[in-house]
């Protein structure tokens, strides 16, 4: 099994090609049409729709099922049902059953698939990417709980925790609420009126017998469309999709249709949220069409001059006056008519009606004077290249096409391209005029409040649960055959030489018509003792160059749709690139004229800093983040690179930023000197080679002062003794936790690859001890994991993190060190490492199939320091750890007892 892994995580194709208008013929199966590639077939038997796309640019494979049921569905009651069952659909059948050792997830994650479901207004889908080999086993297994689900009460109470969880954690976010708030205003009688994870009340109390009716109701072939995407033999998966669904019946019944019309909205309505944050928020709601009406293209259009980028409307009225920290608009796309969503962070001092007022402005405006024609191309030119992006992996094709699935018509997946291109500004002022009406819309703020530090929460307190636990077997081996792929390496795909100074890697791939590029500068937080310094320099090199401003700079990228985007990391500054081929070389030499000769006006300067201070103080409302930042100031001491600053000190820092300061900081870690750039994707070597070279040829006689940066030695820090940190954000309806210490391991270490074993076994996946049993066993959290970061420049952290209600705290901590105890203590057993070392080259697999999953891979190997055929040799070195080898590291390198814990949220 696992040499078969090995030779099929080597495997890559560089050819791409979809299905022809030529069917498969299968008997049983009736072929319907082929549109854009796409063949759709029907099941004889049982009506089930088939859609199939091959595409071979890695050989892997997705399968989805996409149900016709969603929160649409639902009733008062029984809102929510559709995502709780959803959530009990991965719980088991008579033939795969985590108690027994077969659950869905312990054989699919033993090949390595990413897998998981979602539900939403229209749909419920359920999918897994997985290598080629192993797409029959997938679809046997998703096939099985189509119709043979347990649906056990003992199964039922565990995860209605785990969704309450899942709840309680969208309560601690305020736009989330406050979404959630417009949906139930603006709708009074459609259902979309109750938000998909539905009200509190009926996640605690829906009976199983409900939830049982549910899925005898809706889940059945007829109600669904089953979609294989990637590379696979279309004969042969309409055979294993007859095989495995073709003895399932249609519905006895006819499905249930939602015919309930939301009467005209005939005034205004308003909606006022007050909660524990930082931020205000202003969100205008206005009702739109369904996705499949003819102005919902022209609404997208309109949603994107408004509000995506630098040249929108609201980001010159608002954004850049600093009266906002971001405006973003949102046309949902849905089966019945539904909303756009214009939501505006505020800055700290603005009010709630001034930018209430100005977004309102600005819609008026289009209204009244309509948009340009070069509003309409770059509005377009980015929804084309979203569109080829989002052709990247054939997850991501199979996402696209569920949401058309969804709201009934699949092809409009390749019929949308050309309706955008058909908008007019004649068409954006029409709809704009239309739809964007007082009278039809609802007004949401969110005024943050300081809460006491007694305050409970604004949703309920969790109860205590007394359920018993149901015992989990080891997973079983897998009975299924999976068949060979021929393998080839992917070292030599990849062209690796210095150009201008910089460390180049360029790897075609059969991604069709994209181009992805990752350039890491070592210019992050480390490099300065003002932590502050690095962001601020990074924001500075978007805000302008000594040849284009920030608004002409963005016009020249938003209309080819492309992106240029960084993040400071501690050791460097990474700048993420997409664009479509043929703007390579445009996009190429506007990424060197940000780097080469940014403008640094003073005026901007100040804006950035206003900008960034806001968004320090909203990092205050997450949990998720206070968590993070006081966990690493527990186990790293002043001094050290990778200690965080807290907010305070971050504010101090950014305020005594300025413009001589950036400009030293870029002279001294800006340059080609240990930068790394990957290209990968629809491209020509050569070509991109001499782009490259003429775009940042400047760069290399520049910045001579830059440091040299090396991989750092480990000092003799002071290792941190263990202990606990309390974070009060009182409000919040859900804790954020954190267990850890310094790893004491770097990418270097011997003992660095069986650590990283280790830990994935205690914390990554379905099939790990922390969601295993603290999880799915007791149902204590929506999510708990382990992992180990920063450790590419210096010894690194380990870590658990996860989140509780607060009733159930102190519960879920027992658990989580219980597991963790165990883990280290006895250590991992020989059926627990052959199954990860199956799963981590399966998923290795799965991570290359994308443009941006190879692209980091590369530029995380060479930033290690690995010539790139480690990542060859990755999988056999993962074949080769023994037993031993990784419970020694675990002990050696660990010790709960001198770890800190860290709780951030209401705790008292």
């Amino acid at each position: 099994m696992l040499k078969l892994l090995v030779a099929i995580a080597l495997t890559v194709f560089t050819t791409i090609a979809f299905c022809d208008d030529t069917p498969a013929k299968v008997e049983g199966f009736t072929y319907v049409r082929t549109v854009g590639g796409i063949a759709e077939y029907k099941l004889d038997a049982n009506g089930l729709q088939v859609l199939l796309l091959t595409v071979k640019s890695a050989p892997v494979a997705t399968f989805m099922v996409t149900y016709h049921v969603g929160s649409r569905n639902e009733v008062t009651g029984t809102t929510g049902a559709t995502h709780l069952l959803e959530h009990l659909m991965f719980k088991g059948s008579a033939k795969h059953d985590r108690s027994l050792g077969t659950g869905y997830d312990q054989i699919i994650e033993r090949v390595g698939a990413e897998s998981n479901a979602t539900t939403w207004l229209d749909r419920t889908n359920y999918f897994a990417t997985v290598p080629a080999n192993a797409l029959p086993l997938l679809i046997e297994v998703e096939a099985d709980r189509m119709r043979n689900l347990a649906l056990r009460e003992d199964d039922r109470r565990p995860e209605m925790t785990v969704v309450r969880n899942e709840f309680e954690r969208g309560e601690n976010k305020p736009m989330g609420a406050l979404s959630k708030e417009l949906w139930a205003a603006a709708f009074q009688a459609h259902p979309y009126h109750h938000d998909t994870i539905g009200w509190r009340s009926d996640i605690e109390r829906v009976p199983i017998e409900k939830l049982r009716a549910f899925y005898d109701t809706y889940y059945w072939p007829d109600n669904a469309t089953a979609t294989v995407i990637g590379d696979f033999d279309p004969a042969q998966a309409l055979a294993a999709i007859k095989q495995h669904y073709g003895a399932i019946p249609k519905s006895p019944h006819p499905f249930p249709q939602v015919y309930t019309e939301e009467p005209e909205q005939s005034g205004q309505r308003r909606v006022l949220l007050k909660r524990s944050g930082e931020i205000g928020i202003v969100a205008l709601a206005h009702k739109i069409p369904e996705a499949t009406h003819a102005d919902w293209p022209a609404i997208e259009v309109f949603s994107s001059i408004l509000s995506y980028g630098k040249t929108s409307r609201c980001y010159r009225a608002l954004t850049d006056k600093n009266l906002t920290l971001d405006v973003s608009g949102e046309a949902s796309f849905t089966r019945d008519p539904s909303l756009h969503i214009t939501s505006a962070y505020l800055n700290n001092g603005v009010k709630h009606e001034e930018v209430e007022r100005k977004l309102m402005a600005e819609i008026e405006k289009i209204k009244a004077s309509g948009v340009t024609a070069t509003e309409v191309q770059i509005a377009v030119s980015g929804m084309m290249s979203h569109r080829a992006f989002a052709r990247d992996g054939s997850y991501s094709l199979a996402n696209e096409i569920n949401d058309c699935i969804a709201v009934g018509d699949w092809t409009l997946y390749v019929s949308l391209e050309d309706k955008f291109k058909a908008v007019t500004p004649a068409d954006v002022q029409r709809v704009a005029k239309k739809y964007f009406i007082d009278d039809h819309s609802t007004v949401g703020w969110f005024v943050p409040v300081q809460t006491k530090s007694d305050d409970k929460p604004k949703s309920a307190t969790a109860k205590e649960e007394t359920f018993k636990p149901k015992v989990v077997l080891a997973p079983k081996p897998l009975t299924t055959p999976l068949g060979d792929i021929p393998s080839a390496a992917l070292a030599h795909r990849v062209t690796r030489e210095q150009i201008r100074g910089m460390d180049v890697l360029i790897c075609p791939s059969a991604a069709k018509d994209i181009v992805h590029l990752v350039l890491s500068v070592p210019a992050g937080e480390a490099a300065s003792s003002n932590r502050a310094l690095a962001h601020v320099v990074a924001g500075m090199l978007e805000r302008g160059t000594k040849k284009h401003d920030q608004f002409a700079f963005a016009d020249l990228l938003e209309k080819v749709g492309a992106t240029i985007e960084s993040k400071v990391k501690i050791d460097t500054v990474e700048f993420s690139v997409k664009c479509l081929s043929k703007d390579m070389p445009l996009v190429i030499s506007l990424l060197a004229e940000q780097l080469i000769t940014p403008a640094f006006l003073p005026e901007e300067l100040l804006k950035l800093k206003k900008e960034m201070a806001d968004g320090f103080q909203q990092s205050l409302e997450s949990t998720d983040t206070q968590a993070a930042i006081a966990f690493s100031r527990a186990i790293f001491p002043k001094g050290h690179p990778s200690r965080q600053n807290n907010v305070p000190e971050m504010l101090a820092d950014l305020e005594k930023v300025k413009l001589a300061d950036v400009r030293n900081f870029y002279t001294k870690n800006y340059g080609p000197r240990d930068s790394h750039l990957v290209a990968v994707g629809d491209l020509d070597v050569a070509a991109i080679e001499t782009e490259i070279s003429k775009s940042f040829e400047p760069w290399n006689f520049q910045n001579l002062d830059q440091n040299d940066f090396m991989y750092v030695e480990n000092k003799a820090y002071e290792a941190y003794k263990g202990g606990e940190v309390v974070i009060p954000m009182p409000g919040k309806a859900s804790v954020s936790i954190m267990i850890g210490q310094q790893s004491g391991v770097n990418a270097h270490d011997p003992d660095w690859l069986a650590l990283n074993v280790g830990t994935k076994i205690l914390g990554e996946g379905f099939i790990s001890r922390l969601i295993g049993n603290v999880r799915d066993r007791e149902g204590l959290t929506y999510g708990i994991a382990a992992q180990m970061k920063d450790d590419t420049y210096r010894n690194g952290t380990w870590s658990i993190h996860g989140t509780f209600a607060p009733a159930l705290l102190e519960k879920g901590l027992a658990s989580t060190r219980r597991e963790l105890e165990s883990w280290w203590k006895e250590g991992i057993t020989a059926d627990e490492l052959d199954y990860r070392k199956s799963s981590m080259i399966g998923s290795f697999t799965v991570s290359l199939e994308t443009t941006e999953g190879l692209a980091e891979r590369l530029l995380l190997s060479v930033e290690r320091g690995f010539d790139v055929k480690w990542l060859d040799e990755y999988p056999a070195k993962i074949n080769a750890l023994t037993l031993d080898e990784v419970n020694a590291a675990i002990k050696k390198h660990l010790d709960p007892a001198k770890m800190a814990t860290v709780k951030a949220g209401t705790v008292k």
